[in-house]
């Protein structure tokens, strides 16, 4: 194998997460359409004139660069590349699609369908439709491509009275793909419905 460093060029991607990383350098977590899941190291975000330090926020499109043969790159590289207002619920909501995401996905293993069904939900969450229908999308189509979705046709996911149903069904996939590691995220987004 070839220990030549792999470079990727404007690859259109969302962070998911980012931790602290020595003194002024963050690692971050990201989901791409052609590469999937790539942890990066962000060399220098932290220090108050980066210019990585306001382009790196969740939720937001970004057009990445990166290098490297290790299983954690170096980002070269981050533009903004358009913007979903969130807040309130609907961002409660992008946190558990990110969660689901990190803990279900393999790491660098590309999931076209399911970035677009991503970056729809953030949309569809960024105008104010139901929270619910987005989810429950999202949640379909990330069961279908990791190998564990329904046989039956897509429903309608706007139809209140199937969501219920079709909410109970999906977490039952889900929490047997998660094996018994609760996402934090739901317990917030249960306790924000009986609000």
């Amino acid at each position: 194998m070839s220990k030549r460093a792999h470079r990727v060029h404007d690859c259109r991607a969302y962070m998911l997460h980012a931790t602290a990383w020595r003194e002024t350098s963050l690692i971050v977590q990201t989901f791409s359409r052609d590469h999937g899941c790539v942890a990066m190291v962000a060399k220098g975000a932290k220090r108050p004139y980066s210019v990585l330090r306001p382009v790196l926020s969740a939720f937001q499109p970004l057009m990445l660069s990166w290098s490297g043969a290790s299983e954690v790159k170096t980002l070269t590289k981050a533009e903004v590349d358009g913007i979903h207002p969130l807040g309130g619920a609907a961002l409660m909501s992008a946190w558990y699609m990110n969660e689901l995401l990190l803990r279900l996905l393999p790491r660098e293993d590309a999931h076209p369908v399911l970035f677009d069904a991503y970056e729809t939900a953030l949309t569809q969450l960024a105008q104010g439709s139901r929270a619910a229908g987005a989810l429950r999308r999202f949640e379909w189509i990330l069961l279908r491509e990791i190998g564990y979705g329904v046989d039956e046709g897509e429903p309608d996911f706007n139809d209140a009275q199937l969501e219920p149903t079709l909410r109970r069904e999906l977490r039952e996939r889900l929490d047997i793909n998660l094996a018994g590691r609760p996402l934090s995220t739901r317990r917030v987004l249960m306790e924000l419905q009986r609000v």
